[in-house]
């Protein structure tokens, strides 16, 4: 791979469960969760430009302005720490998560800018200034930055690692689009979880306390959830829409998918306890030393 060059993965995630403890008075939420990642990923491909600080995405989607996606703020928040000329870079997404869906594909995409970036323009930023800058860009960054499947608390930055059991998946996006402020704001989110310790959750014991609402505000994931239960246990991610059902093999999911009703989106994935991202920017540092142009 060419030294100004570099290409990495932004994996999917899952939250297994999701309680709401309370509301600050900020409006926050305390949450506990569990995230872990999927074998199901965007990929983007970063190369620097002789440009000074010129930030260029390639493919956004067309429905997120370029300066308003999580990866051009990412880029932008790293300039900004660093506060001396950087060379451009030049961002192209392949996008293979789907937007809205709860599977935290746009702070999946911020998080893997941060590292790529940092080491691409070889920044001297620790690990904790890195974690800082993504919890400003979102609360689901810190746990793709931490690159283990992990307990969350807080707003979903105090991260313990853990390691479930890694199922495959079957994920369904019934093609709703769940707004994740309104979930959040309506008076009827249940807010008053007792708080689990880390050893004591399991499947079983928990729930995601959205999924009762989103499922009253959006049928058709109710719809979707009623009809991947037929095949496996089944729960929303995050504030949804996307919806998954746990297998123990790869055959059942699949077997699952190929009777996805046609107007629904659908796909199988395994479950990974650790993000492919960390590896992955070790192997480029290994084949190739990054040396960055002079600007």
């Amino acid at each position: 791979m060419d030294a100004a060059q570099l290409t990495v993965s932004a994996p999917a995630k899952l939250n297994l469960f999701l309680h709401i403890l309370g509301r600050r008075d900020n409006g926050y939420h305390e949450l506990q969760t569990v995230f872990q990642f999927l074998d199901f990923s965007d990929t983007l491909h970063f190369s620097l430009t002789p440009t000074v600080n010129e930030i260029r995405l390639l493919d956004s989607p067309a429905d997120v302005a370029p300066t308003d996606n999580l990866i051009y703020k990412a880029a932008r928040a790293l300039q900004q720490w660093h506060n001396q000329p950087l060379p451009g870079v030049a961002i192209r997404l392949e996008k293979r998560i789907p937007m809205g869906g709860g599977l935290g594909g746009g702070s999946s995409d911020a998080a893997s800018t941060l590292l790529a970036l940092r080491q691409l323009w070889q920044l001297a930023i620790s690990d904790a200034e890195v974690a800082e800058l993504g919890l400003a860009l979102g609360a689901d960054v810190p746990v793709f930055l931490f690159g283990q499947a992990a307990f969350a608390e807080g707003i979903g930055e105090r991260l313990q690692p853990v390691n479930p059991e890694p199922y495959w998946y079957l994920v369904i996006h019934p093609q709703v689009h769940v707004s994740t402020a309104e979930v959040f704001q309506h008076p009827q989110l249940p807010r008053q979880t007792k708080a689990l310790q880390l050893h004591d959750w399991n499947l079983h014991n928990t729930r995601n306390d959205c999924q009762q609402l989103v499922s009253k505000l959006h049928p058709e994931v109710a719809k979707a959830i009623a009809w991947l239960l037929e095949y496996a246990p089944a729960r929303l991610t995050g504030t949804g829409a996307c919806v998954f059902g746990c297998f123990t093999s790869q055959t059942e999911a699949m077997q699952a998918l190929t009777q996805l009703p046609p107007n629904w989106n659908g796909f199988v994935a395994r479950g990974l306890n650790q993000s492919p991202v960390g590896s992955e920017l070790e192997l480029a540092m290994q084949s190739k030393p990054t040396t960055r142009p002079e600007v």
